[in-house]
């Protein structure tokens, strides 16, 4: 048989991008043998084992890179789980150490006391008991709490703190102690250990970051801790994290102890927007919608058993107001921002404005008076900018302008210099005001309007946004540390008060939330209940929280909602 096909030879052939190519493209009819085309088709067959073979070696090498980097990335693993072992082995040494330091100080304590007991102890004190019992109810001291009946704030505290013990001080034994008290003991450490396990994810997290990060500290910090290990026989990475595993698993929920109707009966207006405490802690001012700014009492709110709490000091205002800031120095000075874009600096003894700043545009959403220079205070706006005052001088003193609204103002406490905006851009603008022609830095991580900023201490600053979500940022290393979700707040202004461990806010669920800085997930939080019961239904999609604070580094907030309701809450075991 005899083909008329193209004139193709083996030197004419050439395989290029997987395709078959002649050099010569000659198309006229040739007469082609058999020998001539089975050399052909071996040419192509051995050119398809060719490709086949490059292709399997090139699959072949993609594999190996992978188990490669695989390998690379398990034996980082291992050796990273390996130092973890190790940290934990030391740890569980150290620990375990410390426990029987512990125990066989209590057994010292045990001798020494059955000693004085079988001595007579324990007669003498009864008999002294019993002879001071006849005057126990005029006696002007509380035995239990050896306190002055007069003393309400002192008289107050004690109560709260054995409340939120479980009142653990009960004994039946005054000298060796009770079986009660040690079974309510048991159950306090039964349920710290479930919270552990509840958030252990976190915990382990915690622990892990803060033993690798002791670890990596340069020689001059390791040669200072290496007198705390040889001193307590732990490392600086494990006595932090004690700090917070104790700080953590120490309250469950939160207790009211006192409650205030502040709304006005003849208006529906009650939102609470601010509400502050004072230099000392002995008073707490609250603003909000009412036009009004009212100064309580703090001791006598929680010790009066009433909810019609008066003001001490109550200021009227022009407008609806929107942040307040005691001046840390000068007791008697408050600021105050509001809704016509007016910052306000107050006497709270003659009830009389100081200061009246309009140069504001628009609303004016934040105020804050400096911690380091009480005659310096900064005040953010809807008109885009950042004004700083000097309560010495008329107008302000410098201003920034920028690009979206600001939402929230707050000095560093440790510098006079630094401060932090948070704005409707999502951002956080981190400046400092000897040089404001850019910020030192913009923290980028919220997805809506930033609410809120608040300083945990000069290095660590908090942030709140209408995505539901609170932020921590290193100020120092200008990183995130970590984001808290649990709350809902979308649309509304809802609170943020810090202290130096916890950072609590409220939520569109008309609930206050409070967490630990360290772990992400809330550690407790509180309902606010209607008074009106027929309200009870639409509560949750009607009220929210508007305004909290710390009671300086104490376990007492103060938080008030949409209704006008104030609450002082503890956190209790």
């Amino acid at each position: 048989m005899i083909l008329i096909v193209p004139l193709f030879s083996a030197s004419n052939l050439k395989f290029k991008g997987g395709m078959l190519y002649c050099l010569q493209c000659q198309f006229l009819g040739c007469e082609v043998t058999m020998k001539e085309l089975d050399t052909l088709l071996s040419l192509l067959a051995e050119k398809k084992r060719k490709m086949e073979q490059e292709e399997a070696e090139r699959n072949m090498q993609i594999l190996l890179d992978f188990l490669h980097c695989l390998r690379k990335q398990k034996v980082d693993e291992l050796k990273e789980v390996q130092t973890d072992l190790q940290f934990i082995k030391e740890d569980i040494g150290a620990v375990e150490k410390h426990r029987m330091d512990l125990y066989r100080a209590r057994d010292r304590y045990s001798v020494k006391l059955r000693m004085l007991d079988d001595s007579g102890g324990r007669k003498s004190w009864h008999s002294s008991m019993d002879k001071n019992s006849s005057g126990l109810a005029s006696s002007p001291l509380n035995i239990r709490g050896g306190l002055s009946s007069g003393s309400h704030t002192k008289k107050n505290d004690g109560k709260s703190q054995i409340s939120s013990h479980g009142h653990g001080i009960q004994r039946r034994d005054p000298i060796s102690g009770s079986d009660s008290q040690y079974i309510n003991q048991s159950g306090l450490a039964l349920v710290r250990k479930k919270r552990v396990h509840t958030q252990f994810n976190d915990l382990q997290e915690c622990y892990l970051q803060k033993r690798r990060q002791a670890a990596d500290k340069p020689h001059g910090q390791q040669e200072r801790d290496t007198n705390f290990i040889s001193r307590e026989g732990y490392s600086g990475g494990l006595d932090d994290f004690q700090s917070v595993l104790t700080t953590f698993t120490r309250y469950s929920r939160l207790r009211v102890i006192a409650e205030i109707r502040h709304g006005d009966i003849f208006h529906s207006a009650n939102i609470v927007s601010s509400i502050e405490f004072d230099r000392d802690d002995d008073l707490f001012a609250t603003a909000g919608v009412s036009r009004r700014i009212k100064v309580f009492d703090f001791s006598a709110v929680v010790n009066e058993p009433t909810d019609a709490h008066c003001p001490v000091v109550e200021m009227t205002t022009r407008s609806k107001l929107s942040c307040l800031s005691w001046n840390k120095y000068a007791k008697n000075q408050i600021a105050s921002s509001d809704y016509e874009g007016i910052v306000t600096v107050w006497d709270v003894t003659t009830r009389k404005s100081l200061m009246e700043y309009e140069e504001h545009e628009k609303r004016a959403w934040s105020v804050d008076f400096s911690r380091t220079d009480p005659s310096m205070l900064v005040s953010g706006s809807d008109d885009c900018k950042v004004k700083v005052w000097c309560t010495n001088q008329e107008a302000s003193v410098l201003n920034i302008d920028m690009k979206a609204n600001i939402c929230c103002v707050k000095y560093n406490p440790g510098s006079g210099n630094y401060i932090a905006v948070g704005s409707a851009d999502h951002h956080i603008h981190y400046y400092d005001l000897r040089n404001i022609s850019r910020p030192v830095h913009v923290f980028s991580g919220h997805k809506k309007a930033v609410s809120y900023v608040k300083f945990l201490s000069n290095d660590e600053l908090a942030s709140a946004s209408t995505d539901s979500t609170l932020r921590l940022w290193d100020v120092k290393q200008n990183v995130p540390v970590r984001t808290f979700r649990g709350h809902a707040n979308e649309k509304n202004f809802v609170g943020l008060t810090v202290s130096s461990e916890y950072i609590a806010c409220g939520s569109e669920t008309n609930e206050v939330f409070v967490y630990h800085k360290e772990i992400s997930k809330p550690l407790t939080w509180h309902r606010f209940s209607s008074p009106d019961m027929d309200d009870a239904e639409d509560e949750a999609g009607s009220y929210f929280i508007s305004a909290v604070c710390w009671k300086s580094d104490r376990p007492t907030i103060l938080t008030a909602n949409s209704q006008g309701t104030i609450k002082v809450l503890v956190l209790a075991a």
